[in-house]
């Protein structure tokens, strides 16, 4: 039996399509798509444009230990002091996760998901601080989220069009191994863990996903929360850590990307997780 969370409170709207929530800071960090942005948020809803973005839609955030932000999208970029960007890798992608080890996972599918056309298998690559790639893993469905266990032993993927959470092994080179179910029937895509090991993620299909619950490894649900908007992606942070940042948006299929960012209806909630 899941516990239910409290209903979350709005945290801040007016904004186009948010994506890639993190808590980095102080603030939650994420992704405005159809923007160009890095937009920061703090606990009192007050909004801070903090990087460049990309102009494209399909675009992530992470960080390297040492604190530099790194962005994805049509290349991988790094962010250095001061605001100057070194292009990292041209090997862009999508979601990305970084280990403790400072090892760079970006996955990526080989299709045009905006613009049409038949779905393709996708990857997870492997960045170098030179910028080389490697791809680690393979035939993923759709990848989306990507978190690392907080021992740092396992990335886990959401598969998106898989309904499925996929785990791997991280090699201390970097490499992935031991793929297996992390969890099924679900409608993950943007997640993010727990430090006890948790993960939350979405529950219907990739079109209408408004219910997030926290799973275990294995498929347990331990408690879940319900939003009025289906929820893209999800990040825990404040002071205490106890926070649960929903990120929602309107959609109503790629054809009509355009209509629901000029409406500017996406949103973010928050509410409190018992531990």
């Amino acid at each position: 039996m899941s516990t239910m969370l409290p209903t979350p409170r709005l945290l801040a709207d007016g904004l186009k399509m948010v994506e890639s929530g993190r808590w980095h800071d102080g603030r939650l960090w994420l992704a405005h798509w159809g923007s160009g942005e890095v937009i920061a948020v703090d606990l009192a809803g007050n909004k801070e444009v903090v990087a460049p973005g990309r102009n494209t839609m399909g675009w992530s955030l992470a960080w390297l230990s040492d604190g530099r932000l790194l962005v994805s999208g049509e290349e991988l970029t790094r962010v250095e002091p001061y605001g100057s960007t070194v292009r990292h890798s041209a090997q862009g992608g999508n979601e990305l996760a970084v280990d403790p080890a400072d090892h760079v996972f970006v996955n990526g599918a080989d299709f045009d998901f905006v613009g049409g056309g038949a779905p393709e298998p996708g990857w997870i690559r492997l960045i170098d601080e030179d910028g080389t790639a490697r791809d680690v893993a393979g035939d993923i469905d759709f990848p989306n989220g990507m978190v690392v266990t907080p021992d740092g032993s396992t990335l886990v993927i959401a598969e998106s069009f898989a309904g499925r959470l996929s785990a791997f092994d991280i090699g201390p080179d970097g490499a992935l191994s031991g793929r297996r179910t992390w969890a099924d029937g679900l409608g993950p895509d943007g997640i993010c863990i727990d430090p006890e090991g948790g993960i939350w993620t979405q529950t219907a299909d990739t079109a209408a996903h408004t219910g997030v619950v926290r799973v275990l490894d294995g498929g347990e649900i331990t408690h879940r929360v319900e939003t009025d908007l289906p929820c893209f992606s999800c990040a825990l942070g404040g002071p205490d850590g106890r926070h649960l940042f929903l990120l929602c948006n309107e959609f109503e299929g790629v054809d009509q990307l355009e209509a629901v960012l000029s409406r500017r209806s996406a949103r973010i909630y928050v509410t409190d997780v018992p531990f």
